[in-house]
């Protein structure tokens, strides 16, 4: 089974409680601290029940791609040899889709399956990737509401246009946290030696708590 963050999910690293609904990812580059959205209930819940479960530790970072996003969580990953090919890993349950809040860069979002096999657009019970994304413009934005029957409001546009993002996933997937600190930790892994299968050339390990 491929799992799809866009094209395929992602990995996780392990985030640190600092109140209630906070983690920290711990990676070799730093790290990046999550905070949860209620807004994405049932994500959230999985997230924190994973994460109190040790789950995530020592997973990948399995693919990342300048300009786009970095992704984790396939069990597949822990010790997996370079020659894996990861990204299809995950659990034997889906959760259901909640999706609403923008692909600003640093949000944290539920990988899947793509439309063809997962028309109700339901979540990879593990897998995640958080945005790098790119500047974005009105323009930009324009073409988002006109494609995908979207609405930005103001704010959000002023948003995308300060720290940039991925709105063409917007209305695809949910999106379930937002890095609040961190941000130039997604520029350095992104940014990584990887191979043609976007896996880093170096695994990137993440713990979270």
């Amino acid at each position: 089974m491929k799992l799809f963050y866009f094209f395929i999910p992602l990995a996780l690293t392990f985030f640190s409680c600092k109140e209630s609904g906070t983690y920290t990812i711990k990676t070799e580059f730093g790290n990046l601290t999550v905070k949860l959205l209620d807004s994405a209930p049932q994500h959230k819940a999985n997230f924190e029940k994973l994460v109190n479960e040790n789950f995530y530790d020592n997973l990948l970072f399995h693919r990342v791609i300048s300009g786009f996003m970095i992704q984790g969580g396939d069990p597949q990953s822990k010790n997996a040899p370079t020659s894996a090919h990861l990204g299809s890993g995950g659990l034997d349950y889906l959760i259901s889709a909640e999706i609403g809040t923008p692909h600003f860069k640093g949000m944290l979002a539920a990988a899947r399956q793509g439309d063809a096999v997962n028309p109700d657009k339901k979540s990879s019970g593990c897998q995640f990737y958080i945005v790098q994304g790119h500047p974005v413009t009105d323009e930009e934005l324009d073409v988002m509401e006109s494609s995908k029957g979207l609405k930005y409001s103001q704010a959000q546009r002023e948003k995308y246009k300060k720290i940039g993002g991925s709105p063409m996933l917007d209305g695809d997937y949910t999106v379930f946290g937002e890095v609040i600190e961190g941000l130039d930790v997604i520029d350095k892994i992104a940014n990584a030696e990887k191979d043609s299968r976007d896996r880093p050339v170096k695994d990137i390990k993440m713990k979270i708590y």
